[in-house]
């Protein structure tokens, strides 16, 4: 006990032994600056400096600018960019898929590759039904709508108020239905009658998923709307469009031609799809 109380004593005089640091001119030996200290007075003094010290600098770089001047720090602002633009890419990369999609499984179908009784294996394995015609008819509300767009303008209209979207079909063709709707037949489309070069004009607002040429139907192309509908023009003469392009209701993308093994004269083979489902293009169209 007596050794412990000895240290201690003699560790609290080190620290509190008063030292003089003197500091005088080295050729006339006049003393300059003269400081008194102890080991005790040193380590408090390098204790609080080196805290401020850590205070200012940790300060100036998490509130001023200067942190982006330091190697692997990286601007927030910069940050914040590179998050949006990934969320961006992702969207656009789901966006690219569903088109694909549509392209891949769609494609077949809508531009003619595949046949009807193959069309009919499909939808008998996957378990789903055509709709019938009673469920495809437009409802007194929907022939109202499109009797006031059409007097006012010959675009599809947003409903700002409730947020839904309207899809209003207007005829790509007027012409003389030779040939009209026909499951039976394996006819999922109307054949409209008219003089060769006439101007075929996209049914509904959309973009071009597909623009090219199949043996049996043709010059063909397939346009994709809102609400998963898709609307499919073969035997065309001249195609304006291509795949990507954005359209407009009512804007001309191909003219009327005779294309394909299976065409029987000037006409355009018409058909739309709900989905995966054929849809009869009179019961929302009228092409009088």
């Amino acid at each position: 006990m007596k050794n412990q109380g000895k240290q201690k004593r003699k560790l609290k005089q080190k620290l509190t032994h008063k030292y003089r640091l003197v500091i005088m001119n080295d050729e006339t030996y006049e003393e300059r600056i003269s400081l008194k200290l102890s080991l005790l007075n040193v380590f408090v003094v390098g204790g609080v400096f080196s805290f401020l010290l850590i205070f200012v600098t940790t300060f100036f770089i998490t509130f001023t600018p200067i942190k982006e001047f330091i190697p692997g720090y990286g601007s927030t602002e910069l940050r914040i960019k590179a998050t949006k633009l990934t969320l961006k890419t992702d969207s656009l990369k789901r966006k690219l898929a569903v088109i694909e999609n549509y392209t891949r499984f769609l494609g077949p179908i809508l531009s003619g590759k595949m046949k009807g009784e193959e069309i009919d294996t499909l939808l008998t394995e996957s378990g789903r039904k055509m709709l019938s015609d009673r469920l495809l008819k437009a409802s007194k509300m929907d022939l109202n709508f499109r009797e006031k767009i059409e007097s006012e303008d010959r675009f599809p209209i947003i409903n700002s108020e409730k947020s839904v979207v309207k899809v209003v079909f207007f005829a790509p063709l007027n012409g003389i239905i030779s040939q009209g709707f026909d499951p039976k037949t394996k006819h999922f489309a109307v054949d409209i009658v008219a003089k060769k070069n006439d101007p075929v004009k996209a049914t509904a607002d959309g973009i071009v998923i597909f623009s090219g040429w199949t043996t049996e139907t043709g010059n063909v192309l397939i346009l994709k709307h809102a609400d998963d509908y898709i609307s499919v023009y073969k035997h065309n003469g001249n195609l304006l469009k291509q795949e990507g392009d954005f359209v407009k209701s009512g804007e001309v993308i191909a003219n009327v031609g005779s294309t394909g093994e299976y065409t029987t004269g000037p006409h355009l083979h018409f058909e739309l799809w709900s989905g995966a489902y054929a849809v009869n293009p009179t019961n929302l169209i009228d092409f009088r």
